[in-house]
């Protein structure tokens, strides 16, 4: 299996930063070392002035399939007579810092999911804003299979992508989605053949960071804002972030380009 050292490797590259989980041998489950390296890494990316966009992947034949239960019972026998407190704390100190970087980065993130995305995989998944699916994926909620609830934002995400009672379904009766039906259900952009995820995940993450960057940022923004707000405060929210969009480099370039009917090269800002 991969050290500590390289769970999950990074590069960044014109402004493409690719992220990988690296623990192929484990079906890229997340022990603590992966865990923290995969947080540490989007939160570095979501600070990189140099990032653009952010490719999420992974190597091997799963995305993700979640927690890696061997380490899961180990923690837990430690932590025998506090409820599990401690095997459970991950959740804060590890995958809601994870879902929330990944959500909250003002950048634009596609999820190359190149096999099976279970437990916190799929959380990790969803809450990308765009998904690349290889047509030999599969994605599953897992929790209830394990006697847990839900988490790494699969509560929220899942929901707003397929509706409460479709969701419901998927939790408390967890099976194995196809790539098909998840582009069905609305949890898959794009389902593509497995030999050309690669290829065809770095095009959509290269065209994404080769856009408008403050307006990506101002849509995820918006998008996230509605979930959870009345219309006359999501009108405010676009008013407020179109001002700022409006007053980037990116929109001045997009004009003029629009008007000497020449394609745009943004920078960014």
């Amino acid at each position: 299996m991969a050290d500590q050292a390289d769970t999950v490797l990074t590069d960044v590259s014109d402004g493409l930063a690719t992220i990988t989980i690296n623990r192929p041998d484990a079906m890229n489950a997340m022990n603590t070392a992966a865990k923290v390296a995969l947080r540490d890494a989007l939160l570095a990316v979501a600070d990189d002035t140099a990032v653009r966009a952010v490719l999420l992947t992974a190597t091997g034949r799963a995305f993700c399939v979640g927690q890696d239960l061997r380490e899961h019972v180990s923690t837990l026998a430690e932590s025998r007579g506090t409820e599990g407190a401690n095997a459970l704390s991950t959740v804060r100190e590890h995958y809601n810092p994870i879902v929330r970087a990944i959500t909250e980065m003002e950048k634009p993130v596609v999820a190359g999911v190149n096999g099976v995305a279970a437990g916190a995989g799929f959380g990790f998944a969803l809450a990308a804003d765009y998904r690349v699916v290889a047509d030999t994926a599969a994605f599953n909620t897992s929790f209830a299979g394990v006697a847990l609830t839900a988490d790494s934002g699969v509560s929220w995400t899942l929901p707003r992508l397929i509706g409460a009672s479709r969701a419901a379904d998927l939790l408390l009766f967890p099976r194995s989605i196809t790539a098909q039906e998840a582009y069905e259900l609305g949890i898959a952009n794009k389902v593509v053949p497995a030999a050309e995820l690669a290829g065809e995940a770095l095009k959509v993450a290269r065209a994404l960071a080769e856009g408008p960057t403050v307006a990506y940022a101002a849509l995820k923004a918006s998008v996230a804002y509605g979930a959870g707000h009345t219309l006359a405060e999501s009108l405010e929210k676009e008013d407020e972030l179109q001002t700022r969009a409006g007053a980037s480099q990116d929109h001045t370039i997009a004009v003029e380009a629009f008007l000497a009917k020449q394609p745009p090269k943004y920078l960014g800002r």
